[in-house]
């Protein structure tokens, strides 16, 4: 059985729960698409060995997933070529590395993508974006998918991660989209302008972790009885309480700036500040503002190519965490 590891909470999860249960008839693939954050891959591949001691091979496809992706700006047909190459990677694995024998594939969808991609177990649900591991899975891939955390949220996950006895740096990640950078990076993906995103993304990151700011409290699990009662129901911050999710969106817009005494045309930032118990809905957090003048003056300084910072205030619904 192989396990498909994306460096995120979910995926790292249901790897765990799957491996508790059958021990080494599971083996993880770790993918580098090329469109993770700062140091991810380095840090996914040793925390899974350390703490997961299971077999883990390590694949680059950095190359395929650019190529791919190349002058494409739709954002759902980013999803369903991420979700294609997703497939057919792990299909390539199992014929070259183990000679074709896998038969299930393990994926850590959650519930949130099922919804929003109105999966089929979810008919009645109106799709808002594609996930890449649900509607843009191909038709005719060669596994049969296992899904452990399918119908449970990210509060649930979590506590499934920290009963397996994982460690809290894996556990309490920052939630990462499957499609990776490839939805943070509105517009034309390219290798300069996700370096540039980031960069743009580890300051922000870097600044809320001195400040202690990255990690939402994990008490309070029970507010929600079901799916349905967290429809109209956001979770108000003050300033200085942990956010639950943050990351850096590049823009496809330019616009014109000053730096030292020369004029700028270059890309705008947005950064995405998020508190939220399930993901089902989320409210945007209310960081200081020093902290924001800081993260704002570091990318403009530090990041070639961008010379304009915003900050996202509005509430999952109407808008979704992720811009894509």
């Amino acid at each position: 059985m192989l396990a498909a590891v994306w460096g995120g909470v979910d995926s790292s999860v249901a790897a765990a729960l799957v491996h508790k249960a059958i021990g080494d008839q599971l083996v993880s693939v770790f993918v580098d698409t090329g469109l993770l954050r700062k140091n991810e891959g380095t840090q996914v591949a040793s925390a899974f060995r350390d703490h997961l001691h299971s077999e883990l091979i390590v694949v680059d496809a950095s190359d395929e997933y650019f190529s791919a992706l190349k002058g494409v700006t739709e954002p759902e047909q980013k999803r369903k070529i991420v979700g294609e190459k997703f497939i057919r990677i792990f299909e390539a694995q199992a014929m070259h590395a183990l000679a074709g024998q896998p038969k299930f594939l393990v994926q850590g969808t959650i519930y949130p993508d099922v919804v929003e991609s109105s999966a089929p177990d979810r008919n009645k649900a109106e799709k808002i974006k594609t996930h890449h591991n649900v509607g843009g899975l191909p038709e005719d891939m060669q596994f049969e998918l296992v899904e452990p955390l399918r119908y449970l949220f990210k509060d649930e996950v979590r506590a499934v991660g920290e009963a397996l006895g994982l460690p809290e740096s894996l556990v309490w990640r920052q939630p990462f989209p499957g499609p990776g950078l490839t939805v943070r990076c509105l517009g034309e993906v390219t290798r300069e302008r996700v370096s540039r995103l980031r960069a743009a993304d580890a300051i922000l990151i870097e600044e809320l972790s001195k400040e202690g700011l990255l990690r939402s409290s994990s008490s309070s699990t029970s507010l929600r009885s079901s799916s349905s009662s967290t429809a109209g129901r956001t979770e108000s911050t003050t300033a200085g309480q942990s956010t639950s999710q943050a990351f850096v969106v590049l823009l496809p817009v330019r616009s014109v700036g000053v730096m030292g005494d020369q004029r700028t045309y270059q890309e705008a930032a947005a950064i995405r500040a998020v508190t939220t118990e399930d993901f089902m809905t989320a409210d945007w957090a209310r960081l200081p503002h020093d902290l924001l003048a800081r993260v704002s003056s570091r990318i403009v300084n530090e990041v070639e190519g961008i010379n304009r910072v915003v900050y996202d205030i509005t509430s999952k619904p109407p808008a979704t965490i992720e811009w894509e």
